[in-house]
């Protein structure tokens, strides 16, 4: 079940997810332990699959906005599946909330370094987006709001454009690396499997960082992608960056499995449907599913092991 959180909880969620302190949150356990080992483009022979990164990138078109002396929403492209926000001002504590059909409240940190994308993970309908700017301690005033109604044309946008939780262009690096990796690949799920089992034996898990990390952390995909190592949000940052840049929709996903927090990757594949939990961070290890039981399930428009044991809460 869905809820909205209140605003004195102004936290990101995979904060929550990766670091050290009050449930709920993983245990940051064991690092991930290799299962695989990166594709060697020179010794593979080219795949069927177009390989080819493809990098869309969000536009602040400045056609349908509400704004304010110090922010700027501008939805131009909400039929895309997101929205930009450029906060102004000066206040040091700025956070954004959007709230869609579905009742769900996300809360943002707003940097103030020009304009930000984020996705509308609710599809079409009605969204409210409010600006706040901090007045002391976890008080927080509105600043700027909007009320929006989107008709998507994308349904697939929120899940393939770049955002403020993935955060990449066509130049970061894990875009070239993911394009390697699907050279050898005949279908999306081999794109799938190749990236995980990359991440998987060169990256370890950063205990130090899952203690110290801060409310409001956000990865870089290139740092993360030159130090191989990071806490959870790293590690799915950088796994959906990669999909993504493949024309594989990919969703951030957090919620509860069972009693336990827990964060997983959800993908979409043509003919298949949605592979919901394909990749997932269960406090301890990331595993991935065998897609290959997507692939001849018997309601192929959406395949989950275990369904009624995920509790998804945000979607990014």
């Amino acid at each position: 079940m869905k809820r909205a959180i209140p605003l004195i909880l102004l936290l990101c969620f995979f904060i929550t997810a990766c670091s050290s302190g009050s449930d709920p949150q993983p245990d940051p356990g064991t690092p991930p332990k290799p299962s695989g080992s990166s594709s060697q483009t020179s010794q593979s022979q080219k795949g069927s699959r177009d390989n080819t990164p493809t990098v869309l990138v969000p536009s602040a078109d400045g056609k349908s906005v509400e704004q304010s002396d110090v922010a700027v929403i501008d939805y131009s492209n909400a039929s895309e599946g997101y929205l930009m926000v450029n906060y102004t001002g000066s206040n040091a504590k700025v956070k954004l909330q959007i709230t869609g059909a579905d009742a769900v409240t996300y809360t943002y940190n707003l940097s103030g370094k020009g304009y930000e994308t984020f996705p509308l993970t609710a599809g079409s309908g009605d969204y409210k987006v409010v600006v706040y700017e901090n007045i002391t301690g976890d008080e927080y005033a509105a600043v700027l709001s909007a009320s929006i109604s989107v008709e998507s044309g994308n349904e697939f946008g929120p899940y393939l454009y770049p955002s403020q939780y993935v955060n990449f262009t066509a130049s970061s690096l894990p875009i070239a690396k993911a394009k390697e990796l699907a050279y050898p690949a005949n279908e999306d799920l081999d794109v799938i499997s190749n990236v995980y089992n990359y991440i998987i034996a060169n990256f370890t898990y950063d205990y130090d960082k899952a203690a110290n990390v801060q409310s409001g952390y956000l990865p870089d995909v290139d740092e993360i992608f030159t130090i191989n190592t990071g806490i959870c949000f790293d590690y799915a940052a950088v796994m959906a960056t990669m999909l993504r840049s493949q024309r594989i929709p990919t969703r951030l996903e957090v919620g509860y499995k069972g009693e336990e927090y827990h964060a997983w990757i959800s993908t979409y594949v043509e003919d298949v449907g949605w592979i919901n939990g394909v990749i997932e961070f269960d406090g301890k290890d990331w595993k991935l599913m065998d897609p290959t039981f997507a692939a001849t399930s018997s309601s192929p428009e959406s395949f989950t092991a275990d369904d009624d044991s995920y509790i998804t809460k945000y979607v990014y």
